[in-house]
């Protein structure tokens, strides 16, 4: 069975938040639209939540933060996503080298990886620590790793990086392995540096060969001579909200029907068998465009 939402959106996602701790402290960041709180889900309660969205149909699962890299019972988490539902993974990278191994054996099947700038500066700006070249040292092993592709996640904020673009376009380029994400800044966490992203896509359009568009979101993917780019634009593009597939849950143990949204959360803390399932409905019901 599939769950579908009251404007007939299949969810088929499912992105798991592992807690709101970090090792960085990036000025954009909006800790996946959840309050602090000192509650956080066992492994027991996640393993149950994945069993229910793949008995909904669930392709795929994405551990989220925070950075779920924090939580030393990630590797077991990992082995409890059921058979046939790929899982991926988002992090900043900077723990990643010393547990791609661990993450991959466990059955994690690919990572995002959080990189912004290659100028340390300015990456310690954008982040708050000194950490570019363990970020680099992670991306590096998830590819050896075969946590792949790896799609680097870089956040477009005006006045900052946006010179860097070409940067890591370059770095992704003629490797396989990297896909690089440019996501527009949504209107959370109080950053005020937004960019548009009008005339970089244009810049692709002319330099591309194909452009595909994803069903998630509606988003464009620029496939150049020897390099992946996606572009993320959550403001700017009227169909993203409209192709939306995805169900959050909080660290904390909430269904979240919406990541721009924080009243109309369902608590499953607890909830089991049938009692979870009929939360996962009545979340779904809840479902509404956040940009129409």
């Amino acid at each position: 069975m599939i769950l579908k939402d009251p404007y007939n959106r299949p969810v088929t996602n499912i992105r798991i938040s592992l807690t709101p701790a970090c090792n960085l402290n990036c000025i954009y960041c909006h800790s996946e639209g959840e309050d602090s709180s000192r509650y956080r889900m066992s492994a027991a309660e996640i393993a149950e939540i994945l069993n229910v969205a793949k008995e909904f149909s669930i392709r795929s699962v994405k551990f989220t933060g925070g950075e779920p890299l924090l939580r030393s019972d990630l590797p077991d988490i990992i082995q409890s996503v059921p058979d046939g539902m790929e899982s991926s993974l988002t992090t900043n990278g900077v723990l990643l080298a010393g547990m791609a191994e661990d993450l991959k054996s466990a059955g994690l099947s690919r990572v995002n990886v959080s990189l912004d700038s290659f100028n340390r500066d300015t990456y310690r700006r954008i982040t708050g620590h000194d950490r570019l070249s363990d970020a680099l040292a992670g991306i590096e092993a998830a590819v050896d790793a075969g946590l792949t592709p790896v799609k680097i996640n870089m956040v477009v904020l005006q006045g900052i990086n946006e010179n860097e673009i070409g940067d890591l376009i370059n770095y992704v380029k003629g490797n396989r392995n990297l896909v690089l994400q440019l996501i527009e800044l949504m209107e959370m966490g109080g950053c005020v540096h937004h960019s548009q992203l009008n005339g970089v896509e244009d810049m692709l359009a002319e330099n591309s060969k194909q452009i595909i568009t994803r069903r998630m979101h509606h988003r464009k993917k620029y496939c150049m001579d020897g390099a992946e780019v996606e572009v993320v634009r959550p403001l700017h593009n009227t169909e993203f909200c409209g192709y939306c597939n995805r169900l959050r849950v909080t660290s904390d143990g909430k269904l979240k029907p919406c990541l721009l949204r924080t009243d109309n959360h369902v608590d499953i803390r607890g909830a089991t068998g049938q009692e979870l399932r009929d939360l996962f409905v009545e979340a779904v019901r809840r479902r509404e465009p956040f940009y129409k």
